[in-house]
């Protein structure tokens, strides 16, 4: 089984690529396919609690919001590993901020530095990367689906003018210049969760990356759905590749996991899940009825006091739901049982760092590399 591994791209008390550098050369130390840097401007968990009283890695990192720009940030790392093949990705960018002419450009500029290596991982972004910075939030996925058949014109037109008609994003005797590497384009993996995206992604992905943190039943289900609009779009089905994301949460011991599972940071985690996975729970979303989760939240406006009451409303089985939990045993354990649900790539990030204590959290490396390398076995 292939994997990959995903860092947040955040500015450190070490400079800018201390945090990068470190992720990429985990993927390194561990055989993965892939390495992938998120794309934020701000981060999901409320700065509020992203504090040392709460997080030990705050020392390190005393600003949890100081995102790196991940194209430029990939573009460093190509660079220095110019003769590495593992495969750079961003994780996913967002279709509706970044105008998809410039994300075009991106990606097929980084495919060329790293002689076809890039992956353009995409999705429809959300409400806290685009609201606050003047972009209108709303009808997200026909936005994603229009930035993806720019995007498709422009590598497609083979240097001709392209002119397109699209409410979001029209083409005007445009030009795209730049060529693709030995004939081929980057691949592009889809973050999708709701039919539209899922159909979207059957029709015009080539892998398919939601956060999974909607359990390996509905995984499967998903995941056919993909595949069927694969197959209606005369598509092979397995052509697609069958990937996640997901957040681990891990160390030495049970008791240490469980320590870290019960910290304020990481059971924020559980807000970013919609209010339909709480009521299965027989809970109710302190952010209200219809709320979606990581799609709609605003993290920067919440104060600590009001962040701190809404954790302390968190079923502990929610955390199971929302991040890959346990010693390297279980974690490999959980990933099977996504395995024997269809999973074939996972993609997986370090979470385990934001727990109150800074040498726990630091010492979650070793738990973590012996998970990625045990997933060659599954």
């Amino acid at each position: 089984m292939k994997f990959g591994v995903v860092e947040a791209p955040l500015l450190s008390r070490f400079g800018p690529t201390t945090v990068p550098e470190m992720g990429y050369r985990t993927a390194r130390l561990t055989g993965a396919d892939s390495f992938w840097l998120s794309d934020h401007l701000n981060a999901f968990l409320p700065r509020a609690v992203m504090t040392p009283k709460y997080s030990g890695m705050a020392r390190l990192v005393p600003d949890a919001d100081a995102f790196l720009e991940p194209w430029t940030t990939l573009g460093a790392l190509g660079g220095r590993h110019r003769f590495s093949r593992t495969r750079l990705g961003v994780c996913v960018t967002d279709a509706g901020r970044r105008n998809p002419a410039v994300t075009a450009q991106a990606v097929a500029t980084l495919h060329l530095m790293t002689r076809g290596r890039a992956i353009l991982g995409i999705g429809t972004g959300e409400r806290e990367g685009n609201e606050p910075y003047g972009v209108t939030w709303s009808r997200p996925v026909a936005r994603f689906v229009e930035a993806l058949a720019t995007i498709r014109a422009l590598w497609d037109s083979d240097g001709q003018l392209v002119s397109r008609d699209s409410e979001f994003f029209p083409l005007r005797n445009a030009i795209f210049a730049l060529p693709p590497v030995k004939g081929s384009w980057p691949k592009i993996w889809v973050a999708a969760h709701g039919p539209r995206m899922l159909r979207a992604t059957g029709r015009y992905a080539d892998g398919w990356l939601p956060i999974a943190i909607f359990g390996p039943k509905r995984y499967a289900d998903s995941l056919l759905r993909v595949r069927e609009a694969a197959d209606d779009a005369n598509r092979d089905p397995n052509s697609i590749t069958a990937a996640n994301t997901q957040l681990v949460m891990t160390g030495r011991s049970s008791a240490e996991v469980d320590e870290a599972l019960d910290s304020v940071p990481a059971r924020m985690y559980a807000l970013l899940l919609p209010d339909s996975e709480w009521a299965e729970e027989g809970a109710r979303h302190p952010m209200g009825q219809g709320f979606t989760g990581f799609q709609d939240i605003l993290p920067q406006l919440l104060d600590e006091a009001t962040a701190v009451a809404h954790v302390d409303a968190v079923p502990r089985a929610l955390m199971r739901r929302c991040l890959l939990s346990g010693t390297p045993d279980e974690v490999l354990d959980q990933l099977a049982t996504y395995r024997d649900h269809g999973l074939q790539y996972p993609v997986l990030m370090n979470m385990s760092a934001i727990q109150p204590k800074l040498g726990r959290g630091l010492s979650s490396a070793l738990p973590f590399l012996k998970i990625l390398r045990g997933i060659r076995r599954l």
